[in-house]
């Protein structure tokens, strides 16, 4: 009898580097409609100071000229990505704005050294699905209300008082990220963090995050990896 030889298939090939950078560019410019334009100003800025510059400082040297050019193709290389990576990450959070877990999204993925946070909330509203976030950080405690402002001040003034009864020193900061005027924009809730005004050092970052993170949480349990919008309230037995 012949023998049968079974090969498994072979794993899809990931795409290159190029072709992540055009899909990326991609759909930047479909969620973005000012994009394309940041990214000429990006590439073609450092180009035309690279000319400039190769004609006013080196004008009868050949090899100078060519270098000052190359130096503004690579510059306006490298400034369109810095601003093809900004404007992708915010095209990116618009697409998620006002979906709950989003706040999470960003705190998992957008946050620098200098601060720590979970992208589970602390707290759920098993009926309107609005969430409250803790971040610690150099800024101390930041509450982050997803929602209206109108339905998580409540929420966020609760988890407060949780706070301060056992860090009655760390300064606690309200921010709202939601459908309201002068809520936070998703794209600019990481840089918001990092004005907040500096209370806590490095160990005491960590003392907090792990003092926090040790009380638990007495409400609506949310298992990690589970959606917020998916979580309900326990049935009464």
């Amino acid at each position: 009898m012949a023998r049968t030889s079974t090969t498994a298939p072979k794993p899809p090939k990931e795409p290159g580097r190029l072709k992540q950078m055009y899909d990326v560019f991609n759909m930047t410019r479909r969620y973005d409609k000012l994009a394309i334009w940041w990214f000429l100003l990006a590439f073609l800025g450092p180009v035309l100071a690279g000319l400039v510059l190769a004609v006013l400082l080196a004008p009868d040297q050949v090899l100078g000229f060519v270098l000052y050019i190359i130096a503004g193709v690579l510059g306006g290389v490298l400034v369109f990505l810095i601003v093809l990576g900004r404007r992708a990450e915010k095209a990116a959070y618009s697409q998620i704005a006002g979906q709950p877990g989003a706040v999470g999204a960003v705190l998992k993925s957008s946050l620098r050294r200098g601060w720590t946070a979970s992208e589970m909330p602390v707290s759920v509203s098993p009926k309107t699905q609005d969430a409250v976030y803790r971040a610690v950080g150099r800024g101390g405690v930041a509450l982050i209300g997803e929602g209206p402002r109108s339905r998580t001040q409540r929420m966020l003034e609760d988890e407060r008082k949780v706070v301060t009864r056992i860090l009655p020193n760390v300064p606690v900061s309200f921010l709202y990220v939601g459908p309201d005027a002068d809520s936070v924009p998703l794209y600019k809730l990481a840089s918001k963090l990092r004005t907040l005004k500096p209370a806590l050092r490095k160990p005491e970052i960590l003392a907090v995050a792990n003092r926090l993170n040790s009380l638990g949480k007495n409400g609506l349990p949310i298992p990690k990896g589970v959606d917020p919008y998916k979580a309900r309230a326990p049935r009464p037995r």
